[in-house]
């Protein structure tokens, strides 16, 4: 009997994903076992042209890590989505955007604008940006067409499973893989994670009596170890965020940044911080309420740093050139 096969794409994402994925140490060895790696580049010599050889369907789970942020990542992913019966999005840049879909505040002539003619770095007496068509004497040269958006993989493609994470804890990442190995994966569309909050999993004392006076950063101060830090005016995202991680960063005293994913009942985690920090607030006039605002800083960088693309807002360029 032949083996599943498997393909691994990385889109735009830091590639920690991918490496997220040998951290399932000796495991990794039960999985190669059990499967056929089609396509990884990462870590074997594929090409492209080896994934458009294939028959459509015939790639048992395509494992997708990192948004799509120009034509070339586009392509791939709707080449592997043909190709492939069955396609997860592995991490918080392919299920939502991730950090690069930050990006999203700016259209994609400011961005060219600020990294090849205004940085402090960059010496370009011409002023020239990258084309995505250039000739010279041997031919022409191309690049991928840089969007104005980051998208995440499911506003472009069809995805039936989410293995969330910024990367995903190892322990996701095998039960996913052994449950595909074992033909045992649920019923999609699914994501492979908690079904409660962060603070559902936080091992961290809540006693219920809160009236924050003044929003703190652990740069400047440093938390109770065991009491809940939106409780001592630390911002921590778990409320709005999906559990499955076993609260990691609360249990080494650092709020939760909320890289699993929004919570299953949350429509926009933005909005429903937004909420959750005016409750808790003590502020009792309205010059109070202005401060305490103001001392958030980076607002959309704390409430959106991992799904700006599927929050209402979306960016400065609302959908950019949707693929």
């Amino acid at each position: 009997m032949s083996k599943p096969k498997v393909a691994i794409y990385w889109a735009a994402a830091c590639g920690g994903c991918d490496t997220k994925i040998l951290d399932i140490d000796e495991k990794i060895l039960d999985v190669a076992a059990a499967v056929d790696l089609v396509f990884w580049p990462i870590a074997m010599d594929f090409k492209y042209k080896d994934v458009e050889a294939m028959a459509d369907g015939e790639i048992d789970l395509c494992v997708i890590n990192g948004g799509v942020r120009n034509s070339e990542q586009e392509h791939i992913v709707k080449l592997l989505r043909r190709k492939a019966k069955v396609v997860a999005a592995l991490g918080a840049c392919a299920i939502s955007g991730g950090i690069p879909a930050l990006a999203n505040l700016h259209d994609a002539d400011g961005i060219l604008d600020y990294v090849y003619r205004r940085t402090a770095s960059m010496e370009s007496s011409d002023g020239v940006l990258p084309q995505t068509e250039f000739e010279v004497s041997e031919g022409t040269l191309t690049l991928p067409a840089f969007y104005d958006s980051v998208f995440a993989v499911p506003q472009v493609i069809e995805v039936e499973y989410f293995i969330p994470g910024c990367p995903p804890p190892p322990e996701l990442i095998a039960k996913a893989l052994e449950l595909f190995a074992a033909g045992g994966l649920p019923p999609a569309p699914a994501v492979v994670a908690g079904d409660k909050s962060v603070c559902d999993e936080c091992p961290r004392q809540f006693s219920g009596e809160v009236d924050v006076t003044e929003w703190k950063r652990v740069a400047n101060a440093v938390p109770d170890p065991e009491r809940c830090f939106l409780e001592q005016g630390f911002i921590c995202m778990g409320p709005a965020t999906r559990s499955g991680c076993g609260a990691l960063c609360p249990k080494a005293n650092m709020p939760c940044e909320g890289c699993m994913g929004k919570a299953p009942d949350v429509l926009d985690r933005g909005g429903k911080m937004a909420s959750v920090i005016g409750a808790l607030g003590g502020a009792k006039t309205e010059e109070e309420a202005e401060r305490l605002a103001g001392e958030v800083a980076d607002p959309v960088g704390l409430f959106w740093r991992f799904d700006l693309p599927i929050s209402l807002m979306k960016g400065k360029v609302s959908g950019g050139q949707k693929p």
